[in-house]
């Protein structure tokens, strides 16, 4: 794959429908530490760096795009973090909607799940054991 600077490197990117890109680009860094990469425009799109190699691209919303609704989820992102319990603190400091505290499950990980202003919904995971899956898959 080619590398390309207007472009993030990672090799899935979401693309979330915003109605303020501005507003939504502050959120994001306080609350899960994401930081801005690259406007476009000044409320058109912003492409925001996730720690660990990641990236979401914020844009506004158009004639073919809507905004999510709270209560009801058409997509979640799951992102991957090195300590799910002090993300979590500093996600609900921040005014996250909790929809499930950090929680350990079998297959080695450490997630919660928070709902952004925007309607988005957000899974932070946390590795803490290399466990094969056949130890918790049943048939």
């Amino acid at each position: 794959m080619k590398d390309n600077r207007s472009i993030p490197s990672a090799v899935t990117i979401p693309v979330l429908t915003v109605a303020d890109v501005r507003a939504a680009v502050a959120w994001l860094g306080d609350a899960f530490g994401f930081e801005e990469r690259l406007r476009i425009g000044e409320g058109h799109r912003s492409q925001l760096e996730v720690p660990g190699g990641g990236a979401v691209i914020l844009a506004e919303v158009r004639p073919d795009t809507r905004l999510p609704t709270s209560g009801s989820a058409a997509h979640s992102v799951l992102v991957r973090v090195t300590d799910a319990r002090t993300h979590f603190e500093r996600s609900r400091e921040t005014g996250a909607r909790i929809l499930m505290e950090p929680t350990d499950f079998e297959y080695g990980e450490r997630q919660y799940a928070v709902e952004d202003p925007f309607g988005h919904r957000w899974t932070f995971s946390e590795t803490l054991a290399d466990v094969d899956p056949t130890e918790w898959l049943k048939p």
